[in-house]
């Protein structure tokens, strides 16, 4: 007979995170960027005091258990508030992406039922052209105070958010339920149809959140300042505002100002040690670095995902400013990240390039996840490095289904991913591409990935995408777009001689198209759908 454990049962809920950062980290500081410009500085006991001032005028507002609310937000010590005082209180935080088009801003509002809606005031013409479709908020509240809260036209029950919390109590007792009640909802981006909910509960964000304070991780502790450029209001920021403040460290939050002279200015104002981001951002921090000969006097590590980092970023971060890179793998299903990559002792020898080739990968799955790659068919592919399938991945915070969906997408217990992977022998996972952007030309597969990284390696490429368009012969040819760097000039001719060096002679594109920008969405990854709609049609 199998003896059962004499532990205390504890849930893991949010409300004891911002508690315990208060208790034992109560003078580490939080920096924020208002949306006006200046610099906000308060400590983790500040923010848990206005946390429950927070919660007690959501109680006010007639709000109770299970009720929504939604955020349409910057990265800003208001936001931080809400995370823990809308959670806390056994509702339900829904973070909306401002970078979706208002049609699909207004059905994830409705669809999730939002009570209440806090935004920053950047986006008052968006709640402008919204809330007279969102018949179920009752209050539009500006992350503000009354001096830069605006009046919006048309939208009568707007209010400041210093004035709500002004007269409540900071005293609120949290209250305990089980750790499987929902506590953020976040919608997918850049799918067909209508965006898909995925209800985290809080049970998988403190053991996400616990799991990347580790040293293969994020590595935090309270002697780290944090800047997670990734937005708050996309797959939570990858929990960086719930493991901060477990580990102690200092969070920075950057506001607004995403680019590369406002980030870099804060990151060496405030020491910050550690940041997180997409490609995108890297790629404008470093050219801002570059162009002004400058370089980190702090910052020690870069954790990126979202989309392949190229090799060229990668070893610029850390040949010339000896910043480590991270590569990691997740997706608004799997709460924050599942898999995180580096580099192991057994490295220390390795030339640069094989270093950086390595650090391409996505990395190994973090406790608590597990993944395999399959065939067309569902059978399970060797560990080998080479065989590529369908990215099936599983674990403590991985989601069963969408939010109000009627079946589960699982199959056989296993998320699939859509994206096409392979794994190492030692466990170390790469994403070669997504099964809507992997290229069949006669036969043999292309990935856009590596192509895109091979033209990135280009000294005069800023940004490039790859997809597959139609041919008569070949079934599908790759098409690639290229950014030029400013000032610098490069042709067709040039790009495709290049690339012969780099990729097989075949994988090599028939033709370059070169745009002024390439078109990026909400959480920073090119819409290569918006490509394909443009040009999809050129070989046919």
């Amino acid at each position: 007979m199998l003896q059962p454990g004499l532990m205390m049962d504890r849930p893991l809920l949010l409300s004891s995170v911002i508690e315990h950062a208060a208790a034992q980290f109560g003078e580490a500081e939080i920096v924020s960027r208002e949306t006006h410009g200046p610099l906000f500085r308060y400590t983790y006991a500040q923010c848990g005091t206005r946390a429950r001032k927070l919660a007690n005028a959501l109680a006010g507002l007639g709000l109770k258990g299970g009720d929504a609310v939604g955020t349409i937000a910057w990265n800003n010590h208001r936001h931080m508030e809400t995370y823990y005082a809308v959670s806390g209180s056994g509702m339900v935080l829904h973070t909306c992406n401002p970078r979706l088009h208002p049609q699909q801003l207004i059905y994830v509002i409705n669809h999730a039922e939002d009570q209440v809606v806090l935004f920053d005031a950047t986006f008052a013409p968006l709640v402008k052209g919204i809330a007279a479709h969102c018949p179920m908020v009752r209050a539009w509240v500006c992350l503000a105070d009354a001096a830069h809260t605006p009046t919006i036209e048309g939208v009568a029950n707007v209010q400041s958010y210093e004035d709500l919390i002004a007269p409540c109590s900071d005293e609120f007792a949290w209250p305990e339920f089980d750790e499987r009640t929902g506590a953020a909802l976040c919608y997918t981006s850049g799918t067909t149809g209508n965006p898909k909910g995925v209800m985290y509960s809080h049970r998988a964000i403190v053991l996400n959140a616990i799991s990347g304070c580790n040293p293969s991780i994020l590595s935090l502790s309270p002697a780290d300042a944090i800047l997670p450029v990734v937005p708050m209001f996309h797959v939570n920021a990858w929990c960086i505002p719930y493991a901060a403040p477990i580990a102690g460290a200092k969070l920075v939050l950057p506001g607004p100002g995403l680019d590369g002279k406002s980030l870099y200015e804060l990151m060496e104002s405030e020491g910050v040690t550690v940041s997180a981001g997409v490609p995108t951002i890297w790629q404008l921090l470093l050219a801002h670095v570059e162009q002004n000969g400058l370089k980190f006097t702090t910052m020690r590590r870069t954790l990126v995902g979202g989309s392949a980092m190229p090799r060229s970023l990668i070893a610029k971060f850390m040949d010339t400013y000896q910043v480590e890179v991270r590569h990691g793998w997740g997706m608004t299903e799997t709460t924050a990240a599942a898999t995180m990559g580096g580099l192991m002792p057994a490295a220390k020898g390795w030339p640069a390039e094989e270093k950086h080739a390595h650090l391409a990968k996505q990395g190994r799955t973090m406790f608590g996840v597990e993944i395999k790659v399959v065939d067309e068919q569902g059978a399970t592919l060797p560990r080998d490095g080479e065989s590529q399938g369908e990215l099936m991945v599983r674990g403590q915070w991985v989601l069963s289904s969408y939010f109000k969906a009627d079946r589960s997408p699982l199959v056989d217990g296993w998320f699939p991913t859509g994206d096409i992977a392979t794994i190492s022998p030692d466990g170390v996972m790469q994403i070669r591409d997504r099964t809507k952007d992997v290229i069949k030309t006669g036969g043999e597969w292309i990935s856009s990935i590596d192509l895109e990284n091979a033209a990135v390696a280009h000294p005069a490429v800023a940004m490039a995408a790859v997809i597959g368009v139609k041919h008569p012969k070949w079934d599908e040819r790759p098409l690639m777009f290229i950014v030029r760097k400013p000032g610098h000039a490069l042709e067709k001719d040039e790009i495709l001689k290049f690339l012969e060096t780099q990729v097989a002679k075949w994988w090599v594109p028939d033709d370059v198209v070169f745009l002024e920008s390439l078109p990026v969405g909400g959480t920073g990854k090119v819409q290569k759908g918006d490509l394909r709609k443009q040009y999809g049609s050129v070989f046919s």
